[in-house]
């Protein structure tokens, strides 16, 4: 079975999933049907090109007909009309024979009484009174008496009117003896020997298209493992990702974003095609289903007329087998990103393990890390404010470093060997940093006393971090609502996920810099929000917002409104704002909470820490029906 469908896969077109019609081969070597490929190439425009390995072509190219292919789908679809049967334990249904008339046929003359016989030289049915000259009358005595026929005008020739007892299967239609003059080269034949070989034909198509309808069964089945087998190597594989991320995060995050995303992409690449496939699959099994049933209504209808008609409709309509075709990941552009991950990863290690050089200038022995011994007398420190007055332009990928995560290194040498890797050290402060207690607290003054229209100036897009997302958690919105669902979610297990609370993050950190967004309350009965450190607990009461040394945050509890940090409440005044507003700026170690109502603004709290890790946005949600929503700006 397994060879017959590799085959079958062999002899699809990937367009319209169907057996090759008139194949052409592209110059990559890929099979389409020559209708599929001209129509696509049309709406496609150049480049041209192909639907299966993405080749490119400057010019369309001139392409022929595969005969060597279409013999070989031709010999395929031969044998497989021949293979197609039904299930050992099914047979087909037996036709009905014919009703017994439920009502008398009237008397065509007085239309009252009933009539005992049909003649079929009048074309008229007669009851026992009027049917009297046919047997008196010399006249009549040739005209042939038949029992009374049901609906004796459907059965007249509308050009003879006679009786049609033959019936053309070349045109297949039911006529009269005078019609024979019309159907010379024809080969009419009874009403009931036609019936006979119509019903042998229709039984063995409905026996081929049981077999079609399993085959179609199966196929689709097949589509969802194999999909599901598909999604789970993805998902194999961006979980691998993760975690040499996990080791790199302090380095850099934003390469983890986008290699995930590239895995992300694909996966739901080959997984809306297999959808495509799987909608494309059940259409046709829909069609094929109804044309059965149609059948089998037929082969139960006892009138010869009525049948025979449905009968030719029916046997002119034609079925084909499905077929799936071959649909996979790029494993080559996931070989690309695991490889680019691995190098990096040792690139990183290299250049941060790499021996410090001397310094080429002073009589000083040479810069030592952060935890080595305290350096010697005859380093010349007056080299140190040299390097102040020139500050390097900060590289982009600076950004994604944690500080905090970095050893300190003491000579320039060093550090210019990190941002030729693309990184950026973590120096201690300089001079000319935020970092006097004085400069702090008129920042935070200042910014306690801003306009709402000023702070969005430093909006931030927060998105939901689905990977956090306590398991009754329901994220919508494209990410940017959460609210408590009655039931688990489908969340796949992942080591930053909460466990204990209903809590998602956001999932973006913040390093540095200044950033402001808004949340909208729906219910804010029972509900908080905030910042934590990306280490703070997954698991146990620990991990509650506010209840560590870890997150900072402000909670609505029934009408009580509190701010929590290290496990310590702090009441606040009530307010009927539903909009909260977070200022937090990294570099002079604050975060303030306002609350928002159409452009006024006031505080509800401020915390001010020396914040020695990266901060996400953090929220809780620990009643239904409780909703937080990320504001656009």
């Amino acid at each position: 079975l397994s060879e017959y469908m590799s085959l079958a896969e062999e002899l699809t077109c990937s367009i319209c999933l169907e057996l090759f019609k008139v194949p052409v081969t592209t110059p990559c070597g890929h099979n389409f049907c020559g209708s599929c490929l001209d129509e696509t190439w049309t709406v496609q425009g150049a480049p041209f090109q192909c639907p299966q390995c993405r080749t490119e072509y400057p010019a369309r190219p001139q392409l022929r007909k595969n005969t060597v292919l279409c013999t070989v789908v031709e010999q395929f679809a031969q044998a497989e009309l021949a293979r197609a049967t039904a299930p050992d334990d099914w047979t087909p249904p037996s036709r009905a024979a014919a009703p017994s008339p439920t009502g008398q046929v009237a008397c065509d003359h007085c239309l009252k009484a009933a009539a005992i016989k049909t003649c079929l030289v009048c074309m008229a049915s007669f009851c026992q009174e009027h049917l009297r000259p046919h047997f008196d009358s010399p006249a009549f005595r040739d005209h042939p008496l038949q029992p009374p026929v049901q609906d004796l005008f459907r059965r007249k020739c509308p050009q003879h009117n006679r009786l049609r007892d033959l019936f053309c299967p070349e045109h297949s239609e039911c006529i009269c003896h005078i019609c024979l003059v019309e159907h010379k080269t024809c080969s009419p034949v009874p009403l009931s020997q036609a019936s006979a070989d119509l019903e042998d034909k229709l039984k063995y198509k409905l026996t081929v298209m049981y077999g079609q309808i399993n085959g179609a069964a199966r196929a689709l089945e097949d589509v969802r493992a194999r999909q599901k087998d598909v999604r789970e190597a993805a998902q194999k594989k961006m979980e691998q990702l993760r975690q040499e991320y996990l080791e790199m995060k302090a380095l850099i995050d934003a390469s983890e974003a986008s290699s995930t995303r590239k895995i992300k992409e694909e996966e739901k690449r080959v997984s809306s095609k297999f959808d495509n496939i799987y909608q494309i699959l059940l259409k046709k099994k829909a069609e094929m289903q109804t044309v059965k049933e149609e059948i089998e209504a037929a082969l139960t209808k006892g009138g010869e007329f009525e049948f025979l008609e449905k009968a030719a409709q029916l046997q002119a309509v034609s079925t084909k087998p499905v077929y799936v075709p071959k649909v996979e990941l790029n494993h080559e552009l996931i070989k690309g990103v695991s490889q680019s991950t691995a190098d990096l990863k040792t690139e990183l290690k290299r250049c941060l393990r790499k021996p410090e050089e001397p310094l080429t200038s002073g009589t000083g022995e040479p810069a030592e890390h952060a935890t080595a011994p305290t350096p010697k007398p005859t380093r010349p420190v007056k080299k140190v404010p040299k390097e102040e007055k020139k500050p390097k332009k900060v590289p982009p990928a600076a950004a994604a470093v944690s500080p905090n995560k970095l050893p300190t290194f003491g000579s320039s040498e060093q550090l210019g060997d990190l941002k030729q890797a693309g990184f950026e050290a973590a120096a201690k402060p300089t001079p000319v940093q935020p970092n006097s207690v004085s400069l702090k607290a008129k920042v935070l003054e200042n910014f306690l006393a801003k306009s709402r229209p000023e702070l969005l100036a430093y909006a931030v897009k927060v998105i939901l971090d689905y990977n956090t997302a306590y398991s009754k958690v329901a994220l919508s919105e494209n990410y940017t609502v959460a609210s408590v669902a009655e039931t688990h979610q489908s969340y796949r297990p992942h080591p930053q996920r909460f466990t204990y609370c209903s809590q998602v993050l956001g999932l973006h950190c913040y390093k540095k810099g200044i950033h402001y967004w808004e949340v909208e309350l729906q219910k804010n009965n029972f509900c908080g929000m905030g910042i934590c450190y990306g280490s703070m607990a997954r698991q146990g009461p620990e991990s509650r917002l506010g209840r560590n040394n870890a997150s900072w945050c402000v909670e609505w509890f029934n009408n009580k409104i509190s701010a929590w940090h290290n496990n310590v409440e702090k009441i606040l005044p009530t307010t009927k704002a539903t909009r909260v507003g977070v200022l937090l700026n990294c570099d002079h170690g604050f975060v303030i909470f306002f609350a928002v109502a159409l452009d006024r603004i006031h505080v509800m709290y401020k915390y001010k820490e020396d914040f020695t890790e990266a901060l996400y946005p953090a929220f809780w949600v620990f009643s239904t029906g409780a909703t937080l929503s990320i504001c656009s700006a």
